[in-house]
């Protein structure tokens, strides 16, 4: 079965992100893009334009100390330009470890990503783990 663009793209994401190659990431986003994240913590709310959803992965990976991962599990696709992915997050910071299940939400543009709907298995669990202190 061939794989629809829209679903290959995201799966190209999910690629960059784990590899931690920023630069292939942002080539399949749109300049302003936004990341919606779930959350009261600093890591929750709209970050709007490229650099900022680059910057927002960027303190991911520093808070968890480089632990972050996504285990991808799905891509779905509408073929009229949104994608579901489903995956479950790991990370560490401190003492303390997150293993949660969560879901993405694309629109997609000419090919590239320009909006993302972070959905999280439990925001309570999600911002104590990303509210420790440093």
């Amino acid at each position: 079965m061939s794989q629809h663009p829209d679903a290959a793209l995201v799966r190209r994401g999910y690629e960059a992100f784990s590899k931690g190659d920023m630069e292939a990431l942002g080539a399949l986003m749109t300049s302003d893009c936004t990341h919606h994240a779930p959350g009261s913590t600093r890591f929750g709310g709209h970050f709007k334009g490229r650099d900022n959803v680059l910057g927002l992965y960027r303190d991911l990976a520093e808070y968890t100390n480089g632990t972050l991962r996504v285990d991808l599990k799905g891509v779905y696709v509408d073929g009229r330009g949104h994608a579901v992915s489903s995956h479950t997050l790991f990370g560490e910071h401190g003492d303390r470890g997150i293993e949660m299940r969560g879901a993405l939400f694309f629109t997609i543009i000419g090919g590239k990503i320009s909006d993302i709907d972070e959905c999280a298995e439990d925001i309570a669990v999600l911002d104590a783990f990303f509210s420790q202190d440093d």
